[in-house]
């Protein structure tokens, strides 16, 4: 059997492995709804979604809350969220975001009979993905952002959770991540602004916080 590492809060560094996509698939058909699966270029990680510890969680629950008040105010565009689901191009890529935004036509929708993961041969890549680095902020700005980039996914967010910062990066046309300081999904939204709000969630919660963002769109 596939050995496999779990990462959990005594970890300060997620570990990827060697992997064919056959383990994978054999990983992912037993796994249970609690692992979060990624694989790229013969490397395979599994984080345990059991193991989110208290800041993450919070700070996950405050981005999906800061994306949903965001576009409750542009209610002109149609959007889909879609946080931890499986994300697959058969042969090639899989990984399971923090934080998936769809926006527009083309939202992946389930159908009975059909796998519970986003097959990206079928249905067209998101338009922003983002994960939470509480204890992995260097593979999420490593083998995460080339994981990414190789999806072709044009906007991809880190939010350092101990260190207070949001970095929000775009893909260039070399297929290459650029760092930038507005977001081009939520439009006008900057990465200052997104940092304002994880201090006033260091002060109060992520319901005040994110509530003090909406003040702060809707003043805009």
């Amino acid at each position: 059997m596939m050995p496999v590492v779990l990462v959990s809060p005594q970890m300060t560094l997620p570990q990827w492995q060697a992997a064919s996509w056959e383990d994978y698939v054999r990983l992912r058909d037993g796994a249970d709804d609690r692992q979060r699966l990624f694989f790229h270029q013969n490397g395979l990680l599994v984080k345990d979604m059991g193991w989110e510890g208290i800041s993450h969680s919070q700070v996950k629950d405050l981005f999906i809350l800061l994306m949903g008040l965001w576009f409750i105010a542009h209610p002109e565009q149609e959007v889909q969220s879609m946080s931890g689901c499986l994300i697959e191009r058969s042969g090639s890529q899989a990984a399971a975001p923090d934080l998936m935004l769809y926006v527009g036509e083309g939202c992946p929708q389930w159908e009975a009979g059909e796998p519970r993961r986003v097959d990206l041969d079928k249905w067209r890549v998101p338009d922003l993905v983002g994960e939470i680095a509480d204890t992995t902020l260097a593979t999420d700005l490593d083998e995460m952002k080339q994981l990414y980039a190789a999806l072709g996914i044009g906007e991809y967010w880190v939010i350092d959770v101990q260190g207070r910062r949001v970095m929000i990066f775009g893909l260039g046309e070399s297929g290459k991540y650029q760092q930038c300081a507005v977001s081009r999904v939520l439009v006008g939204v900057t990465t200052g602004l997104l940092e304002e709000t994880l201090g006033q969630f260091v002060q109060g919660t992520n319901i005040s916080a994110a509530n003090w963002f909406m003040q702060q769109v809707k003043a805009g």
